[in-house]
C-alpha cells in the first residue's frame, strides 16, 4: 500500500509541477481546526482518521485522474459537475489551467492489495491534495460521494481574497458491507416518468446504492414495451390505481433509464411479476389467464385474484419472448420473476410454473430473483430469494444454499406509514418511523446466516402515491438509513450518532428539492435551500 501511495503522490507532484510554479504560490491559508471524524457522512465509512487541518477548495483547485479507458476520466468530470452545483466553481479536469494551481484532487487507479473489492476506496486529504485510490471507476465513484458530503454548504470568505470551501483533512478507508444495496420502485400501480426515475437514481447514488429494482408489471398496469406483444402496453399500460391514464416505457426509454443508472454505478433489476399479479397481461392477451374468470382492466389495490394458466405451452412462449426482450436491453445479471401472493394458483401448478420460468431466465443468461415464495419450488441454489414476509421461506432458502435479499416489510418497506398521521402509505405490516427503519441488525435478522445474505433492498410500493413529491415523502429519510444498514459495518452503526448526521443531510435534500418527511425525531438543520414551511404536516 505504501508503494502505491508513494507512486500516487509522485504523480501528483509531477502534475502539479506542470501547472504551477513555486514562486507564484499564494501565502499559506491559516484554516481553523477541523474534525473529519465528525463529518456528516452517510453511510458511515469503515475507518476515518482526522488530521485537523483543511484542504481549501476554490478556483485555484483542479482535478486530475488516471487517464485510462475504464471510467476514471468520466468520474472526474462527474465530480467537477457536482462541485459546481454546490459552489459554482468550474474545476478543470486533466487540463492545464491558466491560473496558478494551488491544490489538486487526484482520482487514481490503484492496484493496492488493501482495496479488497471493486467498490473499496481510500481517500487521503491534506492541505494541498485530495487523493482517491481505487481499483475501479466504480470504487472512485463511491469515494466521490463521500467527498461531496464533506464539502461545506457555504464558503468561508474571510480566509482568502476568493471564496474558499474548507474541507477537513484526514484519511478515510472504506468498503461496502453488502454488495447488493437496493431500492425497489413500483411503477406498475402508479406510473412514474423517466425523469422521476432519474431523480430517484441521483439521490440513491449519493448514498451509495448499487441496485434499482423496477416493478414493471402488476394487476393494474404493464409498463415496459414488448415488441412481439404490443397489446401489453396498448391495453395493459392504459390505466393505474384510481383510474388514471397509466403509461409505459418504450424500450428506448427503458434503455435511457438503464444507461443513466449505469452512469451512476447502479444496476437495474427488471421485475415481471408472475404467475400472480398478472391481470394487466391477461387483459391484453386473455389466453394467458388461468383463474377461470373474464378479465377486465383493474384499478383497485386488492391482491391475489389473478394467475397465468400454468399448463399452457403458449404461456411459456409468451414468457420466453418477454424475458428475451427485456434481458437484451438489461446488461445487469438479474431478472426478477416476482412469484408473490399467487393465491389462486394451485400449489403444484405454482411449483411447475416457477421451475419453468427459472429455466427461461437462465436461457437468457440471467440469475433469477423472486419473492420468498419461490423457494417452495424445485429451484437450485443459483436463484435468489427476496425475504419480505415468511421466515419459514427464508429458512428454506438457507437450507437450499440460496442467497437471500433482506426486505422485511415491517422494517424495510418504504410504503409503510411513519405513524397514524402519515399522509401517504399503508400500515398492514407496521407503522415504520425513522428510528424503527434504522434500528435493526441485518447481519442476524431472523437468524439468517450472514453468509447467505446478498444484501438489503428497501421496496417502495405505489398504491397510495402518484407523484414524485409523494414518492419522496415515503422514501426519504428512511431510504438513507437503509443505505447505511447496507454499506456500513454493524459496529459503525449507532442511532444516536446517525440521527445527528441525518439531520445534517437537510441542505443536500433541500438543494435537490426532495420533499422528505420532516420527522420530529430528527433536529433538521436549516439551510439556504430550506423550504421547511412548505413541508410541515
Amino acid at each position: 500500500m505504501k508503494s502505491i501511495l508513494i507512486k500516487t503522490i509522485l504523480a501528483v507532484i509531477i502534475m502539479g509541477a506542470l501547472v504551477a510554479c513555486a514562486e507564484n504560490k499564494k501565502p499559506e491559508i491559516n484554516f481553523p481546526p477541523t474534525d473529519l471524524s465528525v463529518a456528516n457522512m452517510i453511510p458511515k465509512p469503515l475507518k476515518t482518521i482526522a488530521t485537523n487541518n483543511a484542504f481549501g477548495l476554490d478556483q485555484f483547485t483542479t482535478i486530475y485522474t488516471s487517464q485510462t479507458d475504464n471510467g476514471f476520466v468520466e468520474v472526474g468530470h462527474y465530480l467537477s459537475d457536482k462541485i459546481s452545483e454546490v459552489t459554482k466553481l468550474n474545476l478543470l479536469v486533466n487540463e492545464k489551467s491558466e491560473n496558478t494551481v494551488d491544490r489538486i484532487i487526484y482520482i487514481n487507479q490503484s492496484d493496492s492489495t488493501d482495496l479488497a473489492t471493486n467498490e473499496s476506496y481510500q481517500l487521503y486529504i491534506t492541505k494541498d491534495s485530495a487523493i482517491i485510490n481505487s481499483k475501479t471507476a466504480e470504487g472512485a465513484f463511491r469515494a466521490v460521494q463521500t467527498f461531496r458530503q464533506i464539502i461545506p454548504e457555504s464558503s468561508n470568505d474571510t480566509l482568502a481574497e476568493q471564496p474558499i470551501w474548507p474541507i477537513p483533512t484526514g484519511k478515510i478507508i472504506d468498503a461496502p458491507n453488502f454488495e447488493y444495496r437496493g431500492s425497489m420502485l413500483d411503477v406498475a400501480r402508479h406510473f412514474f416518468s423517466v425523469e422521476d426515475v432519474k431523480k430517484y437514481i441521483d439521490i440513491l447514488a449519493y448514498y451509495k446504492y448499487s441496485i434499482l429494482h423496477l416493478h414493471l408489471s402488476d394487476d393494474q398496469g404493464w409498463r415496459i414495451e414488448i415488441k412481439s406483444w404490443p397489446k401489453l402496453t396498448e391495453v395493459g399500460g392504459s390505466t393505474e390505481v384510481g383510474g388514471e391514464s397509466g403509461g409505459f416505457y418504450t424500450q428506448e426509454e427503458y434503455k435511457e433509464i438503464v444507461d443513466y443508472a449505469a452512469a451512476n454505478y447502479i444496476t437495474v433489476v427488471p421485475e415481471i411479476d408472475m404467475p400472480g399479479h398478472t391481470n394487466a397481461a391477461s387483459v391484453s392477451y386473455p389466453f394467458l389467464n388461468g383463474n377461470g374468470k373474464k378479465v377486465k382492466l383493474y384499478e383497485g389495490t386488492h391482491v391475489g385474484f389473478s394467475t397465468f394458466d400454468t399448463r399452457k405451452d403458449t404461456v411459456y412462449a409468451f414468457i420466453d419472448d418477454v424475458v428475451r426482450e427485456i434481458s437484451a436491453i438489461t446488461p445487469g445479471p438479474y431478472f426478477h420473476m416476482g412469484g408473490d401472493e399467487s393465491h389462486v394458483t394451485k400449489k403444484n401448478d405454482y411449483i411447475h410454473f416457477v421451475n419453468k420460468v427459472e429455466k427461461i431466465v437462465k436461457k437468457y443468461g440471467k440469475r433469477m430473483i423472486g419473492w420468498d415464495e419461490i423457494v417452495t419450488a424445485d429451484i437450485d441454489n443459483q436463484a435468489i430469494a427476496q425475504f419480505w414476509s415468511s421466515k419459514e421461506n427464508a429458512d428454506m432458502a438457507v437450507k437450499k444454499g440460496m442467497k437471500v435479499i433482506l426486505s422485511p416489510a415491517k422494517k424495510a418497506y418504504l410504503d409503510m406509514q411513519y405513524d397514524s398521521l402519515s399522509k401517504h402509505g399503508l400500515h398492514w405490516a407496521a407503522f415504520v418511523p425513522v428510528d424503527s427503519a434504522y434500528i435493526w441488525t441485518p447481519e442476524n435478522y431472523e437468524g439468517i446466516p450472514t453468509e447467505n445474505i446478498l444484501g438489503i433492498e428497501a421496496p417502495l410500493w405505489s398504491e397510495t402515491i402518484s407523484t414524485i413529491d409523494e414518492l419522496e415523502y415515503l422514501a426519504f429519510p428512511r431510504a438513507i438509513g437503509h443505505a447505511e444498514l447496507s454499506w456500513s459495518t454493524q459496529e459503525n452503526r449507532d442511532w444516536g450518532n446517525y440521527k445527528v448526521r441525518l439531520a445534517n443531510q437537510a441542505p443536500y435534500l433541500d438543494r435537490m428539492d426532495v420533499k422528505y418527511y420532516p420527522s420530529k425525531l430528527i433536529d433538521w438543520k436549516k439551510s439556504k435551500y430550506s423550504y421547511t414551511e412548505i413541508k410541515k404536516d
